[in-house]
């Protein structure tokens, strides 16, 4: 029988074998990025295939390797326990070697836990407020997240993986679980930080945070070796050997950009 879409868990996906067929072109995508299926068989389910020749060139990431980032966030965040960024893999598909990231339809309408709210409404219990900024009418707005210990673990893992792109539109909630998508601006050797989640600048990292970067150390760099650069690896290594000695999640750096635009 044919899977559902959404009944199987994103972090527990077989990509590597089965006949990928193209869907369509998610047309939002800045890069060439397709919804696919995944057939074995009588089975099937649904995945996003982003061939490297889709890739648009960035000054700033060599050229070709976004799929690889994608891949590396994947094995980083499943080899050292974060759990936040959905099965990954890198396939030869239809448009030629690319990465395939299970699809997470995103089924839970109260898991929005990222918002845009009118000005007068940002002051609620249990959100931070990260944003403002003025509406198509002129209004003030606000964009503001949730004080969710599952955004938390999102947000240190991409302190960790340098994420120059976190956007509201990236955070999907999915069956009590919250996961982070569209890895492709990660691993710099440079700071690039640029995220919403910024409601816990400064905090103290808890016994269960410090275990994760720990893990890094110990497991994570091997693990993505190959995937991103030396420099990239030694970067990370760097990364995190600050975090831990700081104790603290990282302030925002007012010499540069530290949101992604659009925030969504």
């Amino acid at each position: 029988m044919p899977q559902v879409p959404g009944s199987v868990d994103p972090l527990d996906v077989d990509l590597t074998a089965g006949e990928l067929e193209l869907l369509g072109r998610l047309p939002t995508a800045s890069n060439g990025t397709f919804l696919a299926r995944l057939v074995r068989g009588e089975d099937e389910l649904l995945a996003v295939y982003k061939p490297l020749s889709g890739e648009r060139p960035l000054w700033d990431f060599p050229d070709g390797t976004l799929g690889l980032r994608e891949v590396a966030a994947h094995v980083l965040s499943r080899t050292c326990g974060f759990d936040v960024v959905p099965c990954t893999e890198l396939v030869e598909g239809p448009l030629g070697l690319g990465s395939l990231q299970a699809w997470v339809p995103g089924e839970d309408p109260g898991d929005d836990v990222v918002d845009l709210v009118p000005a007068a409404e940002a002051e609620q219990p249990g959100w931070f407020a990260v944003l403002e900024g003025l509406d198509a009418t002129g209004e003030e707005v606000v964009v503001v997240h949730a004080d969710d210990v599952r955004l938390r673990r999102l947000a240190l893992f991409d302190v960790v993986a340098n994420n120059a792109d976190r956007k509201g539109g990236h955070i999907i909630g999915h069956r009590g679980r919250i996961f982070g998508v569209d890895h492709g601006l990660t691993f710099h050797p440079a700071p690039k930080l640029r995220t919403l989640l910024w409601g816990w600048a400064d905090a103290e990292l808890d016994e269960d945070e410090r275990a994760l970067l720990e893990r890094v150390l110990d497991e994570g760099l091997e693990a993505v070796t190959g995937l991103v650069s030396t420099d990239e690896v030694a970067a990370l290594r760097g990364r995190t050997r600050r975090l831990l000695r700081r104790g603290r999640m990282p302030d925002v750096d007012v010499d540069r950009p530290a949101v992604p635009w659009p925030p969504f």
